[in-house]
């Protein structure tokens, strides 16, 4: 299976138990809007929420936002349930656009989900030090995965680390090789202290300079500033389309562009830059 990835600027999540905020999660212009079955409901709503994302997923229309549905840790029969009812929306046609996977901790799980819901992109998280170190394993498991996501809160309780961006340098990196070496995309944690927009817009620029390719939002005000974050500036674009255009002119051989030399590792740099600007990975 070779699947066609979306790049992923922004993540919005909506609890499943309010179907009423899904219409205005697409208002904000979010690249993917997830239904969370996981974390953002309690367990006593569990049932309700999937029944609700059951009938929003069966009555929805096409929308230019990727639609993923969160379920629950498949080890677990909470998940296992979650999943049947994916496996049934599929088999009516009326399947997410992906799949997120919570609290990954090994390859075999993920297998096992694809094998189950067939060729539905899965967005996998690691968010557990076992998660973490196997983060290059899960990574290659399997075609079907389009992203890891990293999740900090309950990676920083699992390990007993400050909720910091110094303390959690070493597993965001991890997980971003792992996306490197499977050749899919990179998805930061939510930033949780909603108001602060300018220290989201902060990490967001640290995120992509460490090279994720988006960061997930849990408030609509956190989208617009993910996005510009994450969407290559003016200059940037100008930058790689002379680049681009400098490398296809000159056919081979030594590039000079504004008196740099510049070496392949460069150019495939711009040339995704310009792809990321265009809207096509």
């Amino acid at each position: 299976m070779t699947l066609t990835f979306r790049h992923r600027r922004s993540l919005l999540f909506v609890p499943a138990v309010r179907p009423d905020r899904y219409p205005k999660a697409l208002a904000t212009g979010v690249d993917s809007v997830c239904l969370d079955l996981e974390d953002g409901v309690g367990f006593g709503a569990k049932d309700d929420a999937r029944d609700k994302a059951r009938r929003l997923l069966s009555e929805r229309v096409p929308t230019e936002a990727e639609v993923v549905l969160r379920i629950n840790d498949t080890k677990d029969a909470l998940g296992q349930r979650d999943l049947a009812a994916v496996v049934a929306l599929v088999g009516a046609g009326a399947g997410p656009d992906a799949l997120m996977l919570p609290k990954v901790s090994g390859p075999a799980e993920v297998v096992e989900v694809a094998r189950t819901v067939g060729e539905i992109p899965l967005i996998v998280q690691i968010e557990t030090a076992a998660g973490v170190a196997m983060a290059r394993d899960i990574a290659v498991a399997s075609e079907s995965i389009s992203a890891l996501f990293f999740g900090a809160i309950d990676f920083s309780a699992d390990v007993g680390c400050a909720v910091e961006w110094d303390s959690l340098l070493h597993a965001r990196s991890e997980v971003v090789l792992a996306c490197a070496i499977a050749g899919v995309s990179a998805l930061d944690t939510p930033y949780m202290d909603v108001p602060a927009l300018g220290t989201l817009a902060d990490e967001s620029a640290r995120s992509r300079r460490l090279g994720f390719g988006g960061k997930a939002a849990i408030h609509p005000t956190q989208v617009p500033v993910i996005q510009q974050a994450f969407t290559p500036a003016a200059t940037e674009v100008a930058w790689a389309t002379r680049i681009v255009a400098a490398y296809e002119n000159n056919q081979g051989g030594v590039l000079l562009v504004d008196g740099q030399l510049i070496e392949r590792p460069v150019i495939a740099a711009a040339q995704r830059m310009l792809q990321i600007a265009r809207g096509r990975v």
